[in-house]
């Protein structure tokens, strides 16, 4: 198969991304009051705060969705009957985890700054999820280990924010365990070139669930919750990845166990 290579529109691509950015930057300057929904469960009360940021997180991951689709449908070689809502996964969570840190700290240089660096990592994901579509595509390769390293850098980035705001554990795990998940489904659908691993995405979810509710007990700073949770999503989607591709799994727990190692020791250093 001849190899070729191709990128989105870019008057799409900016029409695009600024939509999600000049929504980002409109929410500071709106004010609406906060709703609280109390949901009673077995005798046991949820109270569900919503709030603008809350309508904007589903909004921009909303708008990314519906945006990388129209990026995708515009490919060359996509055929008439391929399907697509695998693209919008990865650009949808992008979206949504670029707001929480956004919803969380006070407008100055550092939020500038999170602005600016996440409307740069969402083209890049857009990019990178229409350079997929195409299995020939010269730059194929590249995209997917791009978009497989932006999945896990999301993920810390989100577990170490919503470990600072101190979720309540009935909000906490699900923030942690459908984005984990997530990220493995995806991230083995691109090495396996198009096959959903559903039964190694439950695995996933299960295990990152119950090590979510264990961590939450114990007084770990924000930084080591997150890479003690990423470490484990590395590993598991890594070992997950050599059963789907039929490697020896006498080597291929190597790769996986030093980087645990290695994500542990890192997570040791920022709690000490």
């Amino acid at each position: 198969m001849q190899e070729h290579h191709s990128f989105p529109d870019a008057n799409r691509l900016s029409v695009l991304a600024a939509i999600i950015l000049f929504v980002y930057a409109l929410v500071p300057f709106v004010d609406l009051p906060p709703r609280e929904i109390a949901i009673s469960l077995f005798r046991i009360q949820f109270n569900f705060n919503f709030n603008i940021h809350t309508l904007v997180s589903l909004l921009v991951a909303a708008l990314a969705a519906v945006g990388s689709e129209w990026l995708v449908r515009s490919h060359p070689n996509l055929g008439e009957e391929q399907p697509t809502y695998q693209h919008w996964l990865l650009p949808a969570f992008s979206a949504w985890v670029i707001d929480v840190p956004l919803s969380t700290i006070a407008i100055g240089p550092q939020w500038w700054i999170i602005f600016g660096f996440g409307g740069l990592f969402l083209v890049l994901v857009f990019v990178a999820e229409y350079i997929s579509v195409d299995l020939s595509d010269s730059y194929h390769v590249p995209a997917s280990v791009a978009l497989s390293a932006v999945s896990f850098a999301l993920y810390l980035v989100l577990a170490i924010t919503v470990r600072a705001a101190n979720m309540r554990l009935y909000l906490l795990v699900p923030a942690m365990v459908l984005p984990a998940a997530l990220v493995c489904l995806r991230t083995l659908y691109l090495r396996s070139s198009g096959q959903w691993s559903i039964e190694w995405g439950v695995a996933t979810a299960l295990i990152i669930g119950q090590l979510t509710i264990g961590l939450h007990y114990l007084r770990l700073s924000p930084p080591t919750f997150g890479i003690i949770l990423l470490s484990v999503l590395y590993a598991i989607t890594s070992i997950s990845a050599a059963v789907v591709e039929e490697r020896p799994i006498r080597t291929a727990w190597i790769e996986p166990a030093v980087m645990l190692a290695v994500f542990l020791a890192l997570a040791a250093v920022f709690q000490f």
